[in-house]
């Protein structure tokens, strides 16, 4: 009996083999397009055509792109009013609204919004709300602007923490090529917003984005079988948020506009380091390029790669300046980008809620800690955060590296296809990169990287305004980061202005909008391309001043950037620097000098600057913000132990911005007025340069333009002397002005 079973056993066992071998022999033998087509039909069966799967690709990255639009559209929206009244104002509460996710603590809520129908109203309400830009009143817009951001961050917790594996990873690639195709438009707008750049511009996004979320709520969905739930990562579900909240935070502040990293790192001339335009270039290639290796297994899980590229490389970008900073700054931005997939993986691995309320916590406590750093001297407790930016770097890396080695990510199952791949390598889930995502990153980057070549193809050698080139006019204007006095973005209208003034060296002050809660633009970047000028920016955004601008239409030969003594109140920057002009080299000074509360600090600064004016034996014109007014003790430290002479002595009715100047000849003065572009208005100064032994000044006042030789007026775009405030929208000569000087009595 056993001997019988034993040969059945044999004969069912040989008769297995032989069928296996056959099978194999039949594969063999086999067309090869057998399998493409049952691999075709598969993902048929799970996502539809291909080409409608890059289709809601597109459609989810134009989503992702008005999303990331309205999230930083939020702060520099808020700021505008403690930025008028240098105080708490109570208006920063509508960063609340990014708290929005309590709201789905009711399961029923939640799943409401995570209906198809909901996502739909989410989304057409976050598009919508880029309309505030063309609401009438800055009240207005900041409400409307808010509530997008309100269901913007529901939308977040609606798609990414959806119940298909499907929905969640296309929303999460929507917003990444939404993030890059944000940066590449910036590119091709010279870091400004889109969005927030003309009403044109404005509604092209919104229709774009009303197509998009139609397109998406139309589509046809092919939901993914659930992952099993983590039990790894959700005990951790603290250390999540904390450190997405920070990769939120530092990925805004350092890459919300590629050109911001170069403005962590500028010195003087001539040896300045990075120039935005084209290294930022090199930033964007490295953050596309970031997104590209994210699948890589193993990667952004690495301890070598997590501590010693992206811990080492940001605190070493933080200390060091120029090109050396520039090459740790490459490699943070690739790290930066390489781990958001693994992040927000184990991110939606962790109860939605709680994770995403204390998530953006974290994201606002940061952005406040950034504001507190270099407000310091307007806000409550700023002596605790003065200059702290490095203790707010080193919390970031720490918290983000805790996250990455804790744990793992969500347990998808495994699918593999031609055109999408899920998979569990190392926690990368749902997010890693595919054919269809590395198409459209190959595309955005060729779509950026053009924005570069336009620009470069576009700019021109500057070219002085005078006919005369012994005469040159200068200007200077308190800019207010490039926000009027409605809160609206004010570029293309000063570009204007100081274009129609021929102004031929211009100071700005109050320019350094690199900041996520300035918005992230690059003043000084923009203006010099559009008005074809020379350009140094100084001290850089990481010294925490407000920043410092001179553009010129001659040649820089040298410069240094200075940080003023301020022992109690606000960082004050200033940079000196050295121009040819025709052959002639002058010097020029400019500075903001510290608030009017701070007695001892402006002291202190007025001694430094004289300094530095007092030993220049060159021709030398000072433009500063003096915060003081004439024959005060400032004014007089600077005119007599500096050196120097005021443009006009007679005007007693200034107290902030001042035009001095020695060993020239001064020609004219005039005073523009804001209208409504800052609170702030323009002077603009001429003057000429004497031949050697020829330096008796023009200290003959004229009024009447008719009795000057025409090639020394002012441009008649601002009217006629105008004595008195000019208060209107348009931009007038006023308070006396313009003014004419002359060694001649007029002839008649």
């Amino acid at each position: 009996m056993a001997t019988r079973m034993k040969e059945s056993e044999l004969e069912t066992e040989n008769t297995e083999i032989e069928q296996s071998k056959k099978e194999v022999k039949e594969d063999d033998t086999a067309p090869a397009e057998k399998g493409d087509e049952e691999e075709e039909e598969e993902e048929k069966e799970f996502y539809g055509h291909p080409r409608s799967f890059i289709r809601a690709l597109i459609s989810e990255a134009a989503i992702g792109y008005t999303f990331w639009t309205v999230f930083h559209g939020l702060a520099p929206m808020v700021w505008y009013y403690p930025l008028n009244q240098l105080e708490i104002t109570g208006y920063e509460a509508y960063s609340l609204v990014w708290f929005s996710p309590l709201l789905c603590i009711s399961t029923k809520f939640l799943d409401i919004i995570q209906s198809k129908t909901g996502i739909l109203i989410l989304r057409l309400l976050c598009v919508a709300s880029l309309a505030s830009f063309q609401a009438p009143t800055t009240s207005l817009r900041l409400q409307i602007l808010a509530a997008g951001n309100f269901f913007a961050l529901l939308l977040v917790l609606a798609t990414w923490w959806h119940k298909s594996a499907y929905q969640r990873c296309i929303s999460f690639w929507g917003h990444m090529l939404g993030f890059i195709a944000l940066l590449a438009s910036r590119i091709w707008f010279v870091s400004i917003t889109p969005a927030w750049s003309d009403a044109f511009s404005n509604n092209v996004v919104i229709s774009i984005g009303i197509i998009a979320t139609i397109d998406r709520f139309m589509a046809v969905e092919y939901p993914l079988p659930e992952a099993k739930p983590n039990t790894k990562v959700s005990p951790h579900w603290k250390k999540m948020a904390t450190g997405f909240g920070s990769l939120l935070f530092f990925t805004h502040c350092l890459f919300g506009d590629v050109a911001v990293l170069c403005r962590w790192l500028g010195i003087g001339h001539p040896f300045t380091g990075p120039s935005p335009n084209p290294f930022s270039c090199a930033v964007y290639i490295e953050l596309v390029t970031g997104l590209m290796i994210s699948s890589k297994p193993g990667l952004s899980t690495h301890f070598l790669w997590t501590w010693f590229v992206g811990g080492h490389c940001t605190l070493l970008l933080f200390y060091f300046s120029a090109y050396t900073a520039f090459a740790f700054g490459l490699l943070v931005a690739l790290y930066t980008m390489s781990i958001w997939p693994e992040m927000s993986d184990r991110l939606t691995s962790c109860p939605p809620v709680k994770t995403l309320t204390l998530a953006m916590g974290i994201y606002l406590f940061e952005m406040l800690f950034s504001v507190w750093t270099v407000a310091y001297n307007f806000v409550p407790g700023g002596w605790l955060t003065r200059e702290g930016t490095f203790y707010l770097i080193v919390f970031i890396v720490l918290y983000i590296g805790f996250a990455l080695l804790t744990g793992a990510g969500r347990n998808n199952a495994k699918f593999t296809s031609k055109h999408m791949a899920f998979r569990n390598v190392d926690g990368t889930g749902p997010y890693a990169v595919h054919a269809d995502v590395k198409i459209l990153l190959i595309l955005l980057l060729c779509t950026g990287i053009g924005g570069f070549v336009y620009r470069g193809r576009n700019m021109s050698p500057p070219t002085p305004s005078n006919a005369n080139p012994r005469e040159f006019s200068t200007l200077i204007f308190t800019a207010h980061f490039m926000y009027d006095n409605e809160g609206r973005p004010s570029f293309e209208r000063v570009a204007k202005l100081l274009n129609e003034t021929d102004a031929d060296v211009i100071t700005l002050l109050e320019s350094d909008a690199s900041r996520p809660f300035l918005g992230n633009n690059d003043i000084s970047m923009f203006l010099s391309e559009r008005l074809h000028m020379y350009q140094d920016f100084g001290p850089s955004t990481k010294d925490h001043t407000w920043g410092n601008l001179l553009l010129s239409k001659h040649r820089i030969v040298n410069s240094t950037h200075h940080l003023l003594p301020s022992p109690n109140g606000e960082l004050a920057p200033a940079i000196s620097a050295t121009l040819n002009i025709s052959g002639t080299l002058v010097d020029f000074v400019t500075t903001h000098m510290g608030n009017d509360i701070d007695d001892e600090d402006r002291k202190l600064q007025a001694e430094y600057l004289a300094n530095i004016t007092g030993v220049s034996t060159r021709p030398i014109v000072f433009m500063g913000y003096i915060v003081s007014k004439p024959d005060s003790r400032d004014y007089n430290r600077l005119r007599y132990f500096g050196k120097l002479k005021d443009i006009d002595s007679s005007d007693n009715e200034r107290f902030c911005q001042y035009i001095f100047y020695n060993r020239l000849k001064r020609v004219g003065y005039a005073r523009i007025s804001h209208g409504e572009l800052s609170d702030t208005e323009v002077q603009l100064a001429k003057f000429h340069i004497p031949e050697k032994g020829s330096l008796q000044d023009n200290d003959l006042v004229v009024i009447d333009k008719k009795k000057v030789d025409p090639s020394l007026h002012f441009p008649a775009r601002f009217g006629n002397f105008y004595n008195g405030h000019y208060s209107g929208i348009e931009h007038r000569y006023h308070m006396g002005t313009p003014k004419y000087f002359t060694q001649q009595p007029p002839s008649h």
